[in-house]
């Protein structure tokens, strides 16, 4: 685990020089350089980031499109509209334990527009592989922030809040380890579980999500300044995985040419070698 030791200027924790986040988890426990990392300085989603779709949204309603997904202006934006057209994008390869830390925000919604950070089993064997909403927000006016931590058969959930404005540019972050799942917001833990009988049993990926719950009043988006990802000296690296560039999904039984599988080795090689260029 970091120490808590806040990082220099000069240490590989610290935000990017563009970064709208200043005040960040990795800084504030000296996490030090991150395995992978991303800025989304071009104009495409990387190929390493796998929108969802297309397909129906959560619980059947709306649609979840690849064209709700762009980037722009050095941001990765996720858009929906009044009608239910949104948007869901993964982070593969994913692993178990670890951290991870994304500078998001979050623009008013109405009528029932969740916007998420979450992990999501890698397997696709959710209630069984849990899932871990580390940002959920679900008011309106953006002014509080959900924790849900889903595990079991019987999708079992522990629950936490915390007060903050997700409008204006911020550092959410969550660091699991064998012992412990806890969450941060610039830097300041807000949720934490020790009790690892509640924990995913295997590796998750990170997921932004904007979530379509329903009678939407009008358009709103989420954006992401950068994500990066952290292991542990206890994480596993999971061995499902999607080639890159592929399309993702949340629901494996309708669309199981999109679930992560076993790469065939030019599909790892060509992981392994956009991995390389991350870290140029």
């Amino acid at each position: 685990a970091g120490g808590t030791a806040k990082a220099t200027p000069a240490d590989p924790a610290a935000p990017p020089a563009s970064s709208h986040c200043t005040e960040t988890a990795a800084q504030e426990l000296g996490w030090g350089a991150p395995a992978r990392e991303s800025g989304f300085d071009g104009t495409t989603v990387p190929p390493d980031w796998h929108p969802y779709g297309p397909e129906p949204g959560h619980n059947k309603k709306g649609t979840r499109t690849p064209e709700a997904v762009t980037v722009a202006d050095g941001a990765m934006t996720i858009s929906a509209d009044a009608d239910g057209n949104t948007g869901a994008v993964s982070w593969h390869p994913g692993q178990k334990y670890g951290r991870w830390e994304a500078c998001v925000k979050s623009d008013e919604g109405r009528g029932g527009i969740n916007a998420l950070l979450l992990l999501w089993p890698v397997a696709e064997d959710f209630p069984v592989g849990g899932e871990v909403d580390w940002m959920e927000i679900m008011d309106d006016s953006r002014q509080t922030t959900s924790f849900f931590l889903h595990y079991g058969p019987g999708n079992d959930q522990d629950y936490g809040s915390v007060k903050h404005d997700s409008t204006q540019w911020s550092a959410y972050a969550l660091e699991w380890t064998p012992e412990k799942i806890t969450a941060y917001v610039n830097g300041k833990e807000w949720y934490s579980n020790t009790d690892t009988d509640q924990f995913p049993p295997r590796p998750m990926n990170m997921t932004m999500q904007l979530d379509y719950f329903g009678n939407a009043g009008g358009p709103t988006a989420m954006h992401m300044d950068w994500a990066r990802q952290w292991a542990l000296p206890q994480s596993t690296v999971a061995t499902l995985s999607l080639p890159p560039g592929s399309a993702a999904t949340g629901q494996p039984r309708d669309f199981p040419d999109r679930k992560p599988r076993e790469l065939s080795e030019p599909e790892q090689q060509a992981q392994t070698a956009m991995l390389a260029r991350e870290h140029r």
